[in-house]
C-alpha cells in the first residue's frame, strides 16, 4: 500500500504534533488489543479465510477515510478500522498456514514457509514504497489513498481463494471452548508462556518502524526522498524473512545476542545526524524481523492444544501492549520536547533487554517442535 511510508508525513502535513501523532498510533494499538484475543476464538471457531477478508475491507474504507476527511477525527477513525484489521489477523493468518501445513505433514517446514511469505509481501511493500514517490509526485495523498484502497480490496480476494483443509485438532463447544482452551494453555504451560512472551515483545518494539518517516526527515531528508530511504529497512527486512530458516535451529544465546546488537544499532543509526544513520536503523528493523520469525516458529511449536489462533492471539495481545508501551513512552518524552531521533534512540535499551530474555527463555529449536 502506498500510505504506508507516507502516512506519518500526512498527518505531519494536516497539522499535527508529535505528541498527536503518537496518540494516534495508540489508538491503532488499543483497537487491536481489546480486539485481539476475541479476534483469535473467532478463527479458531468459525472460517478463517471470511476473517482475513473482511478485515482488509475494513482498512480499505479507513484508508478512505484518511483521504477524503484529513483530520484528527478522521486519522483517529481509520486508524480504529486499521486496528479491527490487525486484530483479525493476527494469528489469524499463521494458525491457517501452520494448520495447512500439519495437514500436509509438513509442520517441519513452517519457517521457511512463513519466511518466504513475509519477504514476498515485504517485496510487496517494497515496490509499494518505490512507487509511492512519483505517486505523490504526480497526484498527492488523493492518488496515493486510492492506490492503497485498491491494494486492500486485492488483499481481501487474494485471502477467500486460501485452502480450506480439514483443522488439524478441533475441540467442542464453539467460540467459548475454544477461547478457554487457548487462555488455559497460555497461562498454565510455563514453556509456552515464556515463548508468548518473547514471540511478543519482539514484534511489539518492531514498532519503531512507524517512525521511521520522521525519523529520515529529522536526520536531514528532503520529504520526496523519503520514501527511497524507507526502501533500506524494509529490504533488509525481507532479507531476513528469506534467510530465516537458514538459522532457524540457532541457540537461545545466539538469538538473545543478534537481538542485543539491534539495540546497539538502532541507538547508533538515530544519532547518527546524517541520513546515511538509516542504514544502521534497517539493520535494526531486519534483525527484529528474524527475531519475529524465529520466536513465533519457536511458540507454534510448543502449542499442543487446539486453540492455535487464540494462543497466537494471545501473542498478538502481548504484541500491542509493547507497542503501546512504546507509542505512550515516546509521545511522553517528545512531550518534554526530545526530539525524534532521541527517542528513536532510547528503543536501545529496551531492545537490548529483550536480547538478555531470549537468551535464557527462548526454547532450543529441538526442544520446541513437537508433533
Amino acid at each position: 500500500m502506498l500510505y504506508y511510508p507516507l502516512y506519518a508525513l500526512l498527518f505531519a502535513d494536516a497539522g499535527l504534533s508529535a505528541a498527536e501523532i503518537s496518540s494516534l498510533l495508540a489508538v491503532w494499538s488499543a483497537t487491536s488489543l481489546l480486539l485481539e484475543i476475541p479476534s483469535g476464538a473467532w478463527a479458531d471457531a468459525y472460517s478463517r479465510r471470511w476473517l482475513l477478508a473482511a478485515g482488509a475491507v475494513l482498512r480499505a474504507i479507513g484508508f478512505a477515510v484518511w483521504t477524503m476527511w484529513p483530520t484528527y477525527m478522521g486519522f483517529a477513525l481509520g486508524f480504529m478500522l486499521w486496528g479491527i484489521r490487525s486484530a483479525t489477523s493476527s494469528g489469524t493468518r499463521q494458525a491457517l498456514l501452520y494448520d495447512e501445513l500439519a495437514a500436509a505433514g509438513a509442520h517441519h517446514l513452517y519457517v521457511r514457509v512463513a519466511g518466504r511469505a513475509t519477504t514476498v509481501a515485504l517485496a510487496s511493500m517494497l515496490l509499494a514504497t518505490a512507487l509511492a514517490a512519483p505517486a505523490y509526485a504526480v497526484g498527492g495523498y488523493l492518488l496515493v489513498g486510492a492506490a492503497s484502497v485498491a491494494v486492500c480490496l486485492g488483499s481481501a480476494i487474494v485471502a477467500l481463494s486460501f485452502p480450506r483443509a480439514e483443522r488439524v485438532r478441533r475441540v467442542d463447544g464453539g467460540y467459548v471452548a475454544h477461547l478457554r482452551s487457548g487462555l488455559l494453555e497460555a497461562r498454565r504451560d510455563r514453556r509456552v508462556r515464556r515463548a508468548l512472551l518473547l514471540a511478543a515483545a519482539v514484534p511489539g518494539l518492531a514498532s519503531v518502524d512507524e517512525y521511521l518517516p520522521l525519523l529520515a526527515r529529522a536526520l536531514g531528508a528532503p520529504t520526496v526522498a523519503v520514501p527511497l530511504l524507507f526502501l533500506l529497512p524494509v529490504a533488509a527486512m525481507a532479507a531476513a524473512s528469506w534467510f530465516a530458516d537458514r538459522w532457524e535451529r540457532a541457540s537461545p544465546a545466539a538469538v538473545g545476542a543478534v537481538l542485543g546488537l539491534a539495540g546497539v544499532l538502532v541507538a547508533a543509526g538515530a544519532g547518527a545526524g546524517h541520513p546515511a544513520g538509516m542504514l544502521a536503523v534497517a539493520a535494526t528493523l531486519g534483525i527484529l524481523q528474524f527475531g519475529t520469525i524465529v520466536t513465533e516458529a519457536r511458540l507454534q511449536h510448543t502449542i499442543t492444544g487446539p486453540s492455535r489462533a487464540t494462543v497466537l492471539s494471545v501473542s498478538g495481545f502481548g504484541a500491542e501492549v509493547f507497542a503501546i508501551t512504546v507509542y505512550a513512552g515516546l509521545g511522553a518524552a517528545a512531550s518534554v520536547s526530545l526530539g525524534v531521533t532521541s527517542l528513536v534512540a532510547l528503543l536501545g535499551v529496551p531492545i537490548l533487554a529483550v536480547g538478555l530474555a531470549a537468551a535464557r527463555w527462548l526454547p532450543t529449536a529441538a526442544a520446541s517442535v513437537r508433533s
